[in-house]
């Protein structure tokens, strides 16, 4: 397995890796001053010519900054699930998402590509994640619950059951959601509502 990515989310995403006994064969980083990771020799910039057989996982939180990432990958990407989760039989899972420690997807969720499912998030059943939305820990998302692309949940949120939240929105931390949110605005509080919208 390969990594793009030597920020703090990729520890978690090595500790992902490792604990589901996959080695981890390069780390790329386009930043000069990281030379190390958990214990791991940081390779530099994205060669696409390295272990050209291997698949990657982009392991940066930034959902947009992935997103523009994951157009310029050569490599064919992974996924990542942790040996600690609870994911129904019933799930899709596209290329390039992470599902990290202690999470749950119940039946007939359909998570999108390069999505990631952060520490102890709850998806109940017939949840849509789109792709390049990030999760942070400990959100909980009810049943039929659809979170549209590049969208980040902020830790701790809530979002009642059968709401729509947006394409490029941000629900700051410990919201809870009990409306459908349009698309690029952010929401806080409980009940979340819009404080402001993107530029």
């Amino acid at each position: 397995m390969l990594i793009y990515g030597a920020g703090g989310h990729a520890k978690v995403i090595i500790s992902c890796i490792l604990a589901n006994q996959i080695s981890i064969d390069s780390i790329f980083d386009d930043n000069p001053d990281r030379k190390e990771i958990y214990g791991m020799k940081v390779a530099g910039f994205y060669d696409p010519a390295v272990f050209s057989d291997q698949k990657l996982i982009i392991s940066i939180g930034d959902n947009l900054i992935r997103r523009k990432i994951s157009g310029q990958i050569k490599h064919a990407f992974g996924i990542i699930i942790h040996p600690s989760c609870i994911v129904d039989k019933s799930v899709k899972i596209r290329e390039g998402t992470v599902v990290l420690h202690n999470a749950v997807i119940q039946a007939d969720s359909t998570i999108g590509r390069h999505v990631i499912i952060n520490t102890s998030v709850s998806v109940d059943h017939d949840c849509i994640i789109g792709d390049f939305v990030h999760l942070a820990p400990g959100v909980i998302l009810s049943g039929n619950v659809c979170v549209e692309e590049n969208t980040l949940i902020g830790v701790g949120s809530i979002i009642a059951p059968g709401l729509t939240v947006g394409k490029n929105c941000f629900v700051t931390a410990g919201s809870v959601v009990t409306h459908n949110i349009p698309d690029g605005v952010i929401v806080r509080g409980n009940p979340a509502r819009i404080i402001s919208r993107h530029a």
